[in-house]
């Protein structure tokens, strides 16, 4: 019997499932990923390489993005969202689980590789199997919790650098995670498959990418946007704990709290702007996030007390998540429905792609003009050019994914 097509404000029954699995899979891709960025130091004295060894490693993985977002995305787009939601989460957890018995470099970097293509797959499949199921209504506020998984990834792995790391090694820190794996697995499996994808996929994958052809205005504005937005997060995320270590002497223990506070306040800004969204629209409040980003550039790169430099990371990440929790809302409702997950996953990926020397760029300019500077010049850049690309770009806010594409 064929699927009843829904009304714009109808709730599709379990779509709580498809939203806990989304937003649970992508706190395990962020922890995967973060704890590499804890242990810097220490996979390079196991490796017996130095740091800029392991930080290419970051970028590798970060680079190997589009890839995942090609394929899991083409398959959730041809097969449903949720078996490949689940075959991608197994995969990069299982990559992440024998990163932890890599016997040398050369082999931890295929593995962080191997990561990287799961890590890309996972976004674009989560976040449109988390963003179709939701009502309409609520789209903003899933939106924030979806992308919030992100810094809730980050605070797990700087708590489990204080939990697990003292007490079981730095093997355990790549183990830990493969049972929310299994976790998220089942919740997908009790989770509807979208009924957007039921109305408008296509058979064949030649078409999908007919229809990114058709669609290359948007992509190139939409790749515009998530390449800087990659630099605004990566670039005050990625290198900060050593900014914290290297220029002012934290211990560990130090740098693991004031990543645990600063996370916090993300997880909580991602959702409060998703949510706002719905009343100021997408770009509205968007630019207000990053408002508070350039207002916490300064305290954040040249504190000089532990309280003034936790401040500004906690302003930093308020404006920075609270830009990206609208992202998930934002990408789908502008993207076409016959490929909801390749279009918005890839973008977003290739984006990643094309700023993933980033970081290795503020590690050089550091070298050069010492981290305050290298952080504030960068970020300053990065967050200007954002508040003009938001403000003159399109929106779609409140879409119904069930509707028919704007003819073009």
């Amino acid at each position: 019997m064929p699927e009843e097509v829904p009304s714009a404000g109808s709730e599709t029954p379990g779509w709580q499932y498809a939203v806990a699995s989304g937003i649970l899979g992508w706190v395990l891709d962020a922890f995967d990923f973060f704890v590499v960025i804890f242990l810097v130091d220490t996979l390079a004295a196991n490796f017996h390489v130095e740091k800029r060894e392991i930080v290419w490693t970051i970028s590798i993985a970060l680079a190997m993005r589009p890839v995942g977002a090609l394929i899991f995305g083409s398959l959730a787009d041809r097969f449903g969202r949720r078996l490949p939601l689940i075959a991608c989460v197994l995969y990069f957890s299982a990559a992440t689980l024998l990163s932890a018995f890599a016997p040398n470099y050369a082999t931890f970097v295929v593995l962080r590789a191997l990561y990287g293509i799961g890590m890309g797959g996972y976004w674009g499949v989560g976040a449109s199997l988390a963003v179709e199921s939701a009502p309409i209504r609520r789209r903003g506020l899933i939106s924030g919790l979806m992308q919030s998984g992100y810094p809730i990834g980050y605070l797990l792995a700087a708590v489990a650098m204080e939990t697990v790391l003292p007490h079981l090694g730095w093997q355990a820190m790549f183990c830990v995670g493969f049972a929310i794996a299994i976790l998220t697995s089942l919740l997908a499996l009790r989770a509807p498959e979208s009924i957007a994808w039921q109305q408008h996929h296509q058979r064949s994958i030649s078409r999908m990418f007919r229809v990114l052809w058709e669609n290359r205005t948007g992509f190139a504005y939409l790749l515009l946007v998530m390449t800087v937005m990659s630099c605004l997060s990566h670039g005050t995320q990625d290198l900060y704990p050593d900014f914290l270590k290297s220029a002012h002497g934290f211990t560990r223990s130090t740098v693991s709290r004031i990543a645990i506070l600063y996370n916090i306040c993300a997880i909580a800004s991602s959702t409060f702007f998703g949510q706002l969204s719905e009343s100021l629209g997408r770009r509205h409040t968007i630019v207000l996030a990053l408002g508070v980003a350039a207002l916490a550039l300064y305290p954040w790169a040249f504190g000089v007390l532990p309280a003034t430099l936790m401040i500004g990371a906690c302003l930093m990440q308020t404006g920075v998540q609270g830009t990206f929790g609208i992202i998930p809302a934002h990408l789908n409702e502008l993207a076409p429905n016959a490929v909801r997950s390749l279009f918005p996953g890839f973008v977003y990926q290739l984006g990643v792609l094309i700023a993933s020397p980033a970081v290795s760029i503020q590690y050089a300019l550091q070298k050069r003009l010492g981290y305050p500077w290298a952080l504030t010049l960068f970020e300053g850049v990065v967050i200007g050019s954002l508040i003009l690309i938001f403000s003159l770009g399109p929106e779609r806010k409140g879409r119904d994914f069930h509707a028919a594409d704007r003819s073009a």
